[in-house]
Order: C-alpha cells, then structure tokens, then sequence
C-alpha cells in the first residue's frame, strides 16, 4: 500500500444564512445587487438546496430563477437562468458573469422588463451563506485508510471537501481528486472523481459512488 506524501486531513462545517438586509422588487434592482453583494450571496441562492436538503437529489433550483418567474413572471428568463449548469463554473466570480449577462440580454431583449415591479411582500432578500470550517480527528495515509474514512464521515464534511474547496474556495478541482492525484500519484482515480456530477447525486449517494470506485482500484492491487 503506498503511503501518502501528505496525509489527507478531513474538515467539517457548521453553516449558517444571514440576511444581508438587501432586497429588490424589479429586475432592474436584481441585476444591480447581483453585480455588488458579496459571493456569499450569489453562493447561496445558487446551492441552498444543496446545503439544507442533502438527501434529496432532484436538480437544485435556482433562487434567482424561481423569483422572476414565480413573482414577476418573466418565464423566458427564469427558463434562461434555470439552464445555468452550475457545476461548469470553478469559480463564484465566473458563475456570478455568467447570471449577469443573462439577465443583460434580457433586458436588452425586453427593456420594460426591467421596472416591472413584484407584488406587496414578494420581494427578493439578499440572503449569504457562512461557514465555519474545522478539522475533524480523521486522517488518511493511504488509499485504504481514505476508504474507510470516508464511510463514517459526515455529510457535511464530504459537503465541504467536493463543493465548497472547489467553489468557494477556487481550487481547480474537489478536495479528494487534488490529494488523491498530488499525494498518491493516481490521476486516473482522481479524473474520475473530478468528472462526477455531484449536483445529481444526494451526499449519501456520492459518498457510495466515491467509496465504490476507490475499492474498485483496491481490487487491482490485490
């Protein structure tokens, strides 16, 4: 069994939404806030299904999408934001453009679009996504150890190394595929960890899916 150069270090997170005390009532106000809240923010109405709703796996709704279609009834661009695959983006900043320039070109679609107003008690409220990160007591030297771990785990802890390290923190990949292809030389267990769609998957799910295509590999030494 070969051993790690660094050993795999397991976090968890407590999470906690905070409203921001901004809010918009037209599509024109929508787009202004979305250039200027905090990543934070467009973090969460983009993964608060995700994080408060783990063990359901339909496709996470979008909370930008489900306002302008819902409350102002803007379909065309609520189907337009909808469509945003959220696991193409590395990177809050590049997932943040590209509802950005959705909604752009909407407007320049349809101008008047951006003064309709939503209804008494139906505005937009900003809200941010924090988290407090710390160390668990697991620790991985090797590919087995990293298997059995992750068995016992919490879903929060595999929340935070495949969703949060890739995203929020702008790694260029999930926690484990880095470790697994930088400490233990096996990119090709590591591709096939970084190609899985985690949006479509439940946490309990992804856990399995990891677990079975690391005893996969172990087979191969045996």
């Amino acid at each position: 069994m070969i051993k790690a150069k660094e050993p795999f270090r397991f976090y968890t997170r407590l999470h906690l939404s905070e409203l921001t005390g901004l809010r918009a009532v037209t599509l024109g106000q929508l787009l202004k806030l979305i250039k200027r809240v905090p990543g934070s923010c467009i973090y969460h109405h983009t993964h608060r299904f995700l994080q408060q709703h783990q063990y359901l796996s339909p496709e996470p709704p979008n909370d930008f999408a489900y306002w302008v279609t819902e409350v102002l009834g803007e379909d065309r661009l609520g189907e337009r934001l909808a469509s945003i695959d959220t696991v193409q983006f590395p990177t809050i900043h590049s997932l943040r453009e590209k509802i950005i320039n959705a909604i752009e070109e909407y407007l320049r679609e349809r101008p008047f679009s951006r003064i309709k107003f939503a209804n008494e008690g139906e505005a937009f409220h900003f809200v941010k996504s924090a988290s407090f990160v710390m160390p668990t007591k697991y620790i991985s030297n090797n590919l087995f150890e990293f298997a059995e771990v992750l068995k016992k785990i919490t879903i929060d802890s595999i929340y935070f190394h495949i969703f949060e390290s890739r995203l929020r923190l702008e790694k260029h990949t999930n926690d484990f595929s880095n470790w697994l292809e930088d400490s233990l030389g096996e990119k090709d267990l590591a591709d096939e960890i970084s190609h899985l769609d985690p949006y479509t998957h439940t946490m309990e799910d992804l856990r399995e899916t990891i677990v079975n295509l690391i005893e996969k590999r172990l087979l191969k030494e045996d």
